[in-house]
């Protein structure tokens, strides 16, 4: 295993991470299962566990803290906050109120007294990113936190919280958590760039796409059960489904899955830390895990770049993050009153 240094926290992780989300009722609710799947990656040499406080609400958690009994020193363990955990409006975002009893929620649920790296789970534009960095940087210096990242933020936004960072003498977000895949390239141009120039570590998700590169879903086939039940449509986007029917051919003759050529993609970038996985059985862990070792060569990569440009995306996730000014109609839209005027 060829252990990578987390940006310039001195942090060594392995070029894999264990994604943890689908431990639970969201994936598997099989607990022993999941904890078996857990001691089976680390043992493989993996020594990242990134889970987050929603995931299964907390039952992720739950589960990777009794995993890690007597091995947690050995561990890199990330987890996220900032999603909503009830229907209180409190329960969520980065205010030092619900950071602070977030951050101990977890700490209860993974059963540990700290977390080596803490994430917030896309930004949060109802708080200023001051008050969050603020609070933030107590927990590190009460020891309950040890570094501090973020997942989904906008290269804009990470700009601004490292300028903010050097302004108030605040602790800097260490890490980022894009998407990134050969079918989502976006990052490539600003997300990645951006990360590296403030030494920031990078733990992408959804290197396989949403599933998409793992080869079971094509055209003309249906997704099975578990991934339509929750409403996926990037599963049937044709421009995706064509892409990966031009990919099948060019991992075949490498010589490879297509998983395997996916991951090793992934891991490529000079930008990327580590490829979170996510297996939701073992099976999957173990195909995935086959691939570690696969290099690819300049040959392999220019054919990617041939059907997938640099830089672009086919499609998107569905669990891809739009900012508000996207999101929201009322902040792309003038008031009708305005546009009837002009």
């Amino acid at each position: 295993m060829q252990y990578r240094t987390l940006g310039r926290t001195g942090i060594r992780v392995s070029p894999y991470a264990l994604g943890a989300m689908m431990f639970g009722s969201l994936g598997n609710p099989d607990h022993d299962e999941s904890i078996k799947i857990i001691h089976k990656a680390l043992d493989a040499g993996i020594n990242v566990i990134d889970t987050a406080d929603v995931y299964s609400h907390g039952e992720s958690e739950r589960i990777v803290g009794k995993a890690l009994t007597g091995r947690r020193d050995a561990v890199v363990l990330a987890t996220k906050v900032s999603r909503p955990m009830g229907d209180d409006p409190n329960q969520r975002g980065t205010s030092r109120r619900w950071l602070v009893r977030a951050v101990e929620d977890s700490l209860r649920r993974l059963d540990t007294d700290h977390v080596d790296l803490l994430q917030i789970m896309r930004p949060d534009p109802d708080t200023d990113v001051e008050e969050t960095l603020s609070v933030l940087t107590d927990l590190i210096r009460a020891g309950k936190v040890r570094a501090i990242g973020t997942s989904s933020m906008p290269a804009s936004d990470i700009v601004e919280a490292q300028w903010v960072s050097e302004r108030r003498g605040l602790a800097r977000f260490r890490s980022e958590q894009p998407p990134y895949s050969i079918l989502d390239r976006g990052s490539e141009r600003e997300v990645l760039p951006v990360a590296q120039r403030h030494g920031m570590g990078t733990l992408v998700w959804s290197p396989l796409a949403g599933g998409l590169l793992t080869g079971r879903y094509r055209k003309g086939r249906q997704p099975d059960a578990h991934r339509t039940r929750f409403g996926f449509t990037h599963l049937t986007d044709e421009r995706r489904l064509d892409a990966v029917e031009r990919l099948i051919p060019v991992a075949q003759e490498a010589g490879l899955p297509l998983t395997h050529m996916a991951m090793a993609f992934a891991i490529s970038h000079p930008g990327v830390t580590s490829a979170i996985i996510g297996p939701r059985t073992m099976e999957h862990l173990d195909s995935t895990l086959a691939g570690l070792d696969v290099t690819l060569t300049d040959d392999v990569l220019d054919r990617i770049d041939a059907i997938v440009p640099p830089g672009t995306d086919v499609g998107r996730l569905d669990m891809a993050y739009d900012p508000p000014a996207i999101e929201r109609p009322r902040l792309r839209r003038r008031p009708l009153d305005e546009r009837a005027a002009a």
